[in-house]
């Protein structure tokens, strides 16, 4: 935690402080910017307030009354809880607002955390409580350049699990074979463990209709064989087995054949071209030394979908932040599901992810690149960037 920085943070924003609360470990972002210990015993609330001038503050339970120890700043002990309202008005002190992970109207989901009881109790002391959000994106999304060398190691690996899976793909159905959508995400399971590789769920393999499901799932159930003439996409997302790695994310587009259909590559450029704009737009800001927000790259990237006509079928937000999650705290590229109109900052990653989902004719299209802003202001891109679909046969 760079406390001077959050202090210098908190004044140019005009707030008194930043009160940070927890209760079984159900707050992450508090846990990762003040470097909790989450393998500890996590029973009882916890605040840690950091004023814009002064000396942070801990309010502990007797009971886990280590809790903070690894922060500086003074402790408070409480054991009934009108102790804890009592030494929480303490803490707080003249403030007249302090930033929580909330978020007005439940805008941006990510940092709204903290719960409305929370809210009250902190309201109730005459305190009014404002968005950490943008806060957040400083503290708790900002990567380094260790952060970048593992993004560029982790793009190395899935664009060669990319790569493998199509030729497989190729290879099987040459052979006579009819791989499943299954069966060929238990292929890129196999690679991405060699490689060394740590994920949740995912990756997608999905085919014509299946396609048009952004969040396609396959199972040994559901899924299709393929056979030529199908449309491929392939969705993946890991990050190398060790602490503080950055996750890389992309999607791809193949087609079983030895050439791919012209309207359905026409379909595909307009997401292309669609990609392109919003990076171009991150780009141009950042090389002219122009704020750009979240939502304004959306609108741009969004804008070409909807003027070649395809506006309803692109049915979700441009990107999201990455980071030690795949779906990170940071910025989004969002004026779709939320308007995301925090400023995209240097030292951050997202994803750029236009698609076209058209269930009637049960095909979807997706491309995905991840962008990172270096401290520098780069604007830089790992790995390869698909400019068509790729014919497998």
């Amino acid at each position: 935690m760079n406390l001077t920085a959050i202090q210098t943070a908190l004044k140019e924003a005009g707030m008194d402080g930043w009160l940070f609360y927890d209760f079984h470990n159900r707050d992450a972002i508090a846990a990762r910017i003040l470097k909790m210990d989450l393998n500890r015993i996590a029973t009882r609330r916890w605040y840690y307030f950091i004023p814009a001038n002064g000396e942070p503050k801990k309010l502990v339970h007797k009971i886990e009354s280590w809790r903070c120890d690894h922060l500086p700043g003074g402790k408070y002990v409480y054991l009934p809880w009108q102790q804890q309202h009592e030494y929480l008005k303490t803490i707080l002190g003249d403030s007249k607002n302090v930033a929580m992970q909330y978020s007005p109207n439940n805008a941006i989901p990510y940092t709204s955390v903290v719960d409305g009881g929370t809210i009250d109790l902190v309201r109730s002391l005459g305190v009014e409580v404002v968005t950490s959000a943008n806060l957040v994106s400083m503290f708790e999304s900002h990567l380094s350049m260790e952060d970048w060398d593992s993004h560029v190691e982790a793009s190395e690996i899935m664009q060669r699990v990319k790569d493998e899976t199509f030729r497989e793909i190729g290879r099987r159905i040459r052979a006579g074979e009819n791989p499943s959508e299954f069966e060929m995400q238990h292929f890129m399971h196999l690679l991405m463990k060699e490689g060394g590789m740590r994920w949740d769920d995912g990756p997608i393999v999905a085919i014509n209709e299946h396609a048009a499901d952004p969040h396609f799932e396959p199972t040994a159930e559901n899924s299709f064989k393929m056979k030529e003439g199908d449309l491929v996409l392939l969705d993946l997302w890991a990050k190398k087995i060790r602490t503080g790695s950055i996750f890389y994310d992309i999607t791809w587009m193949g087609y079983i054949g030895k050439e791919v259909p012209e309207h359905l590559e026409n379909i595909f450029q307009v997401i292309v071209r669609a990609r392109d704009a919003a990076k171009d737009l991150v780009t141009e800001r950042f090389a002219t030394n122009t704020p750009v927000h979240g939502c304004e790259v959306d609108d741009v990237c969004r804008k070409v979908v909807i003027d070649a006509g395809y506006g309803e079928y692109f049915s979700h937000r441009t990107g999201h932040n990455i980071g030690e999650e795949v779906h990170g705290n940071g910025v989004n590229i969002d004026n779709l599901e939320t308007r995301d109109e925090r400023q995209i900052i240097p030292g951050t990653c997202f994803s750029v992810e236009p698609g076209i989902y058209i269930e009637e004719q049960k095909i979807g299209f997706r491309t995905e690149i991840d962008v990172f802003v270096t401290d520098e202001c780069k604007v830089e891109v790992a790995g390869a960037i698909q400019k068509n679909i790729l014919p497998l046969l």
